[in-house]
């Protein structure tokens, strides 16, 4: 039973699906013994399988009131899917949480695999597409208040190091924030952001960076689904 429960606690812990080896690292137990806990733990509803991971299943909401942001998640990532279906590309997530730029979800695949985040966001958010669009939608004190607590370090020969021309970048981005390789040689990203109450956030995708101009000529893809995510979030 507490094997159980501690699987049930790991995924409660996460704002997004966590895959059965993933749990099974953080619980410290066998794969084996992990998958059978989790087919039980499905089967009685307590857990949902996702395809990427495991969220909790309708048995476990129902004995609480699950938090405001762990609800936002839950109705934009079916947002997320089609739009990683839709341009093949694994599709990102990204809320403005305490004055950071977070990653909160992420819809991927077999043929769509995530970008390895290497270099977490709290260092990042100036190379990628996800943190420019953020703070492009951030308002000018709270965006001059996140580059004073932020460097700006260098993480490939395509990153953008000095604040003027990050901000210069920002305001002339038109609706998409683009990382040309910034992040990581090799992948590119493009972001839209939305805006809902008291809640600043972007929606973007990774792709091979020779794919990059045909993902930027589907930019109405992402900024519908920005725009629907903004909706999901304050519905």
């Amino acid at each position: 039973m507490r094997r159980a429960l501690n699987l049930v606690d790991a995924v409660g812990a996460s704002d997004r699906p966590v895959p059965a080896k993933v749990l099974a690292r953080i619980t410290d137990q066998h794969l084996s013994t992990t998958y059978h806990l989790l087919r039980t733990l499905v089967h009685e509803r307590y857990l949902r399988r996702e395809g990427d991971g495991y969220v909790l299943g309708d048995r476990i909401m129902a004995l609480g009131q699950p938090t405001s942001r762990n609800l936002a998640i839950a109705k934009v990532r079916p947002l997320l899917q089609a739009l990683r279906d839709e341009l093949r590309a694994a599709a990102y997530l990204s809320l403005y949480v305490d004055g950071e730029i977070r990653v909160v979800d992420i819809a991927d695949g077999p043929d769509t695999p995530r970008v390895d985040l290497w270099v977490g966001f709290h260092d990042a958010g100036h190379a990628c597409a996800l943190g420019k669009a953020v703070l492009g939608g951030l308002g000018e004190d709270e965006r001059a208040d996140y580059l004073s607590r932020h460097d700006l370090p260098d993480l490939t020969r395509h990153t953008i190091t000095d604040r003027a021309s990050l901000l210069r970048e920002i305001g002339a981005g038109g609706p998409l924030a683009v990382d040309r390789q910034e992040y990581s040689v090799g992948t590119a990203c493009v972001a839209a952001a939305f805006a809902a109450p008291e809640v600043v956030g972007a929606v973007a995708v990774s792709v091979p960076a020779h794919r990059l101009a045909q993902v930027i000529g589907r930019g109405d893809a992402l900024a519908r689904t920005a725009r629907l995510a903004s909706l999901a979030i304050t519905g």
